[in-house]
């Protein structure tokens, strides 16, 4: 059993490049309502690790729109989160450009 996502929102497990033995988990912790989208080789091993870890909270385990084989899914398929890049100047633009012409 492998949590892929921990603490997200239902809308990941509409993910269709998941596999399809993936199951969105919801239960409540502190009161709140949790999303996790786990991977399992069957969902009574998924219930058994969430049954053991949150007993009576645990609300409701659903398949995810993963459409994927299981042994052609690997990790590395998993969205990342994008990278942030920050904006230039003006200033940094113009070092640039006298940099390049100095290099001429």
């Amino acid at each position: 059993m492998k949590i892929l996502y921990e603490n997200c929102q239902p809308k990941d497990a509409l993910d269709k490049s998941l596999p399809y033995t993936s199951y969105l988990v919801e239960y409540l912790k502190d009161g709140k309502t949790h999303y996790d989208v786990s991977l399992g080789d069957k969902q009574a091993e998924v219930f058994d690790y969430y049954w053991d870890k949150y007993k009576q909270d645990l609300k409701k385990i659903d398949n995810t729109g993963g459409l994927v084989n299981p042994n052609r899914w690997d990790t590395s398929m998993l969205k990342k989160p994008e990278r942030k890049t920050r904006k230039r100047t003006k200033k940094e633009d113009v070092k640039e450009k006298k940099s390049e012409g100095d290099k001429e």
